[in-house]
């Protein structure tokens, strides 16, 4: 009698079809052509792929080693903009305001 295992997750590489050296874009890519392939809106719908292939990417996303931040995009002053506030020297001028505009027909 043999006694059969539970079966873990599946390798999330797999379900994505992917490679496991493959980076963060390769991931996406293919993410989003797997949704593509199984989404409800499709002419092949497959509900359990989809929720697969979102299980999947949501791990890879979560897991997967990201490069080193690099650049400026990551700093967290990287789209400070020195602003200089000067002072009014003239007085406000009071908003144009304008009320319910009626159309007035002629009678004859």
């Amino acid at each position: 009698m043999t006694t059969s295992h539970p079966a873990g997750p599946p390798d999330p590489y797999a379900v994505l079809g992917l490679d496991p050296s493959a980076n963060a874009a390769e991931i996406t890519a293919a993410y989003r052509r797997a949704v593509r392939d199984c989404h409800p809106d499709t002419a092949r719908p497959d509900r359990d792929r989809l929720a697969a292939v979102i299980a999947a990417y949501r791990h890879l996303r979560d897991h997967h080693p990201q490069p080193p931040a690099t650049g400026h995009r990551h700093s967290p002053h990287a789209h400070e903009i020195p602003v200089r506030v000067h002072p009014r020297t003239t007085p406000p001028t009071p908003d144009l305001r304008a009320g319910p505009v009626h159309r007035h027909t002629e009678r004859g």
